[in-house]
């Protein structure tokens, strides 16, 4: 059976590396819907593209599996819808708020169009119940300078589905070793609020009976921390291609669930973009 389990978090992960990796491959290229379109503002530009990645089959387990993505993008002007660049959000819409050579900051909606947990697709959470799907609201920004770029989004659950907020916070530097190919690394950290860490990583009392697993209530805080490794390649002005590892460290009260198998997590993958 195709895993479903703790989906909006894989999703996130996986839309965050498409997508940026979509946008260094068209760094050259002013008119990639997750960029700044500041030649013709008034024009449509698309992005679609795909990736296939190995992951754990959810945050924390040891078992892995292999995931598509696809990546769809649009942007008009100052407005976009798809793909969400810095925020990680597979489908979202949204508008920039102030952009410059450096600066970006946008706000956005999105929704669960995926579940984020079914609790028959994993043995580990038999009689932890499904989490159902819910719209975010939240802002991203990002600061770049050359070949250094911080980047950082903030969402939160608006549908009153005990999602919480999550916030996360990257640094990346960047290197062009030859034309058209861009190494790019750095750090990065999740932070999730109490709501959050409960809803996914917690055990309550009717949970613990139905599942057997202690009861468990986490706090607030950051829930992981990890280092990515990036390669694109920009083939044309229209075509992209790539790959990318991310190894990352659940940490905390989220590290400390008995949800959780294993800490430490491993996710790589290779991708492509076309933009017309």
């Amino acid at each position: 059976m195709k895993a479903r389990v703790n989906r909006y978090f894989e999703y996130v992960l996986l839309g965050t590396l498409l997508c940026a990796g979509t946008v260094d491959a068209m760094a050259d290229d002013s008119s990639s819907p997750a960029a700044p379109d500041t030649a013709s503002p008034d024009a449509w530009h698309f992005t679609v593209g795909a990736g296939l990645f190995s992951l754990p089959k959810y945050p924390g387990a040891s078992d892995r599996r292999f995931e598509p993505l696809p990546l769809l993008g649009a942007s008009n002007g100052r407005y976009f819808i798809g793909t969400v660049p810095d925020a990680g959000i597979p489908l979202g819409l949204g508008a920039y708020l102030y952009r410059d050579s450096h600066w970006q900051v946008a706000a956005l909606l999105s929704y669960d169009f995926i579940q984020p947990r079914d609790q028959s697709d994993d043995a580990r959470l038999q009689g932890l119940g499904d989490i159902p799907r819910t719209g975010h609201a939240g802002l991203f920004g990002s600061y770049t300078l050359d070949w250094f770029s911080v980047h950082g989004s903030v969402l939160t659950d608006i549908l009153g589905k005990h999602e919480g907020t999550v916030a996360t916070l990257g640094v990346e530097g960047k290197y062009q070793p030859i034309d058209r190919l861009t190494l790019s690394a750095g750090p990065g950290l999740t932070w999730g609020s109490s709501q959050y860490n409960r809803t996914f990583y917690g055990v309550d009392a009717g949970q613990s009976a139905r599942s057997g697993l202690p009861e468990y209530e986490p706090d607030a805080g950051v829930a992981s921390v990890n280092f990515s490794v990036k390669a694109n390649y920009r083939l044309s002005n229209r075509w992209g291609v790539g790959a990318t590892v991310v190894a990352s460290e659940l940490r905390g009260d989220v590290g400390g669930s008995p949800i959780v198998e294993k800490k430490t997590q491993v996710t790589y993958g290779v991708f492509s973009s076309y933009r017309f």
